[in-house]
């Protein structure tokens, strides 16, 4: 048993599921949403890619840096996304909370705040992790309003740290959350979910 062994969490309305093969085609109907492959500062499979990117991710989980989760919207009985902990250091209890993305429709809704609620939770209360960490491109500055509004602090910029598929560089913003600011972090999270809740 690994240090990340899968397990489903959950909240209302709100389901991550450990990924399977057989969500192929509810992923593959949800990143057709918005077409969001065609977003050059990421990287999201196309469907025709999804097979490929599953069996990458459960890869990396049976080596045991990586638990990947299909994300679903129970309220609409749909998956919406995907997300992972990513780049585990079960030695010293951090882990990267990435490759995330939502189907278009399902964005600015709150339901990626959620995730990232259950997931943090789960990292910082059953997994005892000391950091955890986000990263991102420069450029996207959706997904850096995403993590700083969780409460994630910026630790820096890695200057030309990727290669991206067009062969453009990335600088990566590294964003993280301590274990001594989780009970602040994790009360500010319950007060804008319950908010966009009502």
């Amino acid at each position: 048993m690994t240090w990340l062994s899968p397990v489903t969490l959950k909240m209302k309305d709100v389901e991550l599921l450990p990924l399977e093969t057989a969500h192929e085609a509810e992923l593959c109907d949800a990143v057709a949403d918005g077409e969001l492959w065609n977003l050059w500062y990421t990287f999201i499979p196309r469907p025709n890619d999804m097979a490929l990117e599953i069996d990458r991710r459960l890869s990396l989980q049976a080596a045991g840096t990586m638990l990947p989760y299909t994300a679903v919207d129970t309220g609409q009985g749909r998956v919406v996304g995907m997300t992972t902990f990513m780049n585990a250091d079960a030695q010293n209890r951090r882990v990267e909370i990435g490759s995330t993305w939502f189907r278009k429709s399902s964005q600015r809704t709150g339901i990626n705040r959620k995730c990232k609620l259950l997931m943090l939770t789960h990292a910082f209360e059953k997994l005892g992790c000391n950091a955890v960490e986000f990263r991102t491109h420069f450029f996207n500055s959706q997904s850096r309003a995403a993590i700083e509004g969780l409460g994630a602090k910026l630790d820096g910029i890695l200057r030309n740290h990727m290669v991206m598929p067009d062969g453009s560089l990335r600088d990566t913003c590294v964003y993280s959350i301590l274990n001594t600011e989780w009970p602040a972090t994790k009360r500010h999270l319950e007060y804008l979910v319950n908010r966009t809740c009502t």
